[in-house]
């Protein structure tokens, strides 16, 4: 009787943790759930934040992942020059929290292939057709903030929040291939004659104010050499002048009796015959 009754008792539990397994539903981080009404209210405008919810079970949650995700798409688009290529653009984004009520009436939960990937795949091939095939690696960059410019714009009022489109890889043919190394090959040969030149014009311009400079030395030097001759040949000229001015007759007259080795002859006026004197001796002739 014990195990019949127990029997019972389970297969009466079974059912009942089933229906209430189906009363709860979660909402878990990062996310925000609606609860959903069908027999009265319908959807509700509140948005459920993360935790556990009860609910009748013919009632339910329906659950908005808010977190940023990345979506990856493979493009085939053509350039300016007609030219194909496949582009892998990367789009990350989520809903906005406070308006998955709005998202939910206007697009529903699959609202990145409904919504977002046309919009996409369109601007990657808008804005990869202005530019040609070589310019397309150096100006990826600036490729993926046009795309996200394009795509924000048109996205606009959708209860999405973008955070960033760029392209992840691009893929060109054989050809293309080809035509874009030669393109580096010769941009790398340009700037090596650029960089010669500009090597050729430094040399150029040392050896002009090396030479200018030595010019200048060379003057500076021979202006000197010519003012030192001149002022040489001026204080010759006056020391010239200055003794010229000072040897009177009457100086020269007194060094010569101021030497004792020297022999005066004096000649008088009114007489034809000399009188010799010698002050060196004490002889008189």
């Amino acid at each position: 009787m014990k195990h019949s009754s127990t029997g019972r008792l389970l297969l009466l539990l079974i059912p009942i943790l089933m229906v209430l397994q189906g009363c709860v539903s979660t909402v878990s981080p990062g996310s925000r759930g609606l609860f959903w009404y069908p027999l009265t209210t319908g959807l509700t405008k509140e948005p459920l934040k993360e935790g556990l919810y009860w609910r009748a079970p013919w009632n339910d949650v329906f659950v908005y992942d808010t977190r940023y995700k990345s979506f990856k798409e493979k493009v085939d688009a053509l350039t300016a020059d007609d030219l194909p290529v496949t582009v892998y653009a990367a789009i990350t984004m989520r809903p906005v929290p406070e308006e998955v009520y709005f998202l939910a009436q206007e697009v529903g939960p699959d609202w990145y292939r409904q919504l977002v990937q046309p919009q996409l795949l369109s601007a990657v091939r808008g804005v990869v057709a202005n530019y040609s095939m070589v310019t397309l690696p150096e100006r990826s960059s600036e490729i993926g903030n046009k795309i996200e410019a394009v795509v924000v714009e048109s996205l606009k009022g959708r209860h999405l929040d973008i955070y960033n489109v760029a392209l992840s890889e691009m893929e060109f043919s054989q050809m293309v291939l080809r035509a874009i190394e030669q393109k580096q090959a010769k941009e790398q040969e340009k700037e090596q004659k650029d960089f010669e030149v500009v090597i050729a014009q430094r040399n150029a311009e040392i050896a002009r104010i090396q030479a200018k400079g030595e010019g200048d030395s060379l003057k500076i030097r021979a202006e000197g050499e010519a003012d030192g001759m001149r002022i040489r040949a001026a204080g010759q000229s006056q020391a010239q002048e200055i003794i010229t001015k000072t040897l009177t007759p009457g100086y020269l007259q007194f060094k010569l009796y101021e030497s004792p080795n020297a022999k005066t002859i004096i000649v008088p006026e009114k007489l034809n015959v000399p009188l010799i004197v010698n002050p060196g001796a004490d002889q008189t002739r």
